[in-house]
């Protein structure tokens, strides 16, 4: 990660507070055993007009994609359970609004650094479906959240 101060890092906190989102989510994926893959994301929205604060942010974190949609708006995101974790352990101190997403997806991210998903076993899975929920929650976003049920199921909880 690049270089920033305990001011940087509040500034940081701060945007992802009013501008940001926390994602983890299950996606389908054809190309392995299992048939989905957990994806965690942190993501910094802003009108392309006044887009330079992400090219800040993304110096200051020294990771992540920055990408301008054609609805005029442009993000930062950052993915990866280990970015993620570390991102979140070093602003979490500042992060307000949206502390507790950050700590649902702080958990989540270090459980998934820790195992393989392969590995992991009913318990684990059934405490990250957990976190999902809760940073699901408190999305603004409606559509595309998944129920618990749905969720086990993805993930071949259900009997």
């Amino acid at each position: 990660m690049g270089s920033q101060s305990k001011i940087d890092l509040a500034y940081i906190a701060g945007f992802l507070d009013g501008d940001g989102s926390l994602m983890l989510q299950i996606k389908k994926r054809g190309d392995s055993r299992l048939g989905w893959r957990f994806m965690s994301t942190i993501c910094f929205y802003q009108d392309s007009r006044h887009e330079t604060p992400l090219f800040w942010i993304r110096k200051k974190l020294g990771i992540g994609y920055i990408a301008r949609r054609n609805d005029g708006m442009t993000e930062l995101r950052i993915n990866g359970f280990k970015p993620v974790n570390e991102i979140l352990k070093n602003i979490m101190p500042y992060v307000k609004f949206k502390k507790h997403q950050a700590l649902a997806l702080s958990k989540a991210t270090a459980l998934l650094v820790e195992n393989k998903i392969s590995e992991l076993n009913r318990a684990r899975l059934e405490r990250i479906i957990n976190y999902i929920l809760t940073i699901q929650s408190e999305n603004y976003a409606t559509k595309n959240k998944k129920s618990k049920s749905e969720l086990e199921t993805i993930l071949g909880l259900t009997p």
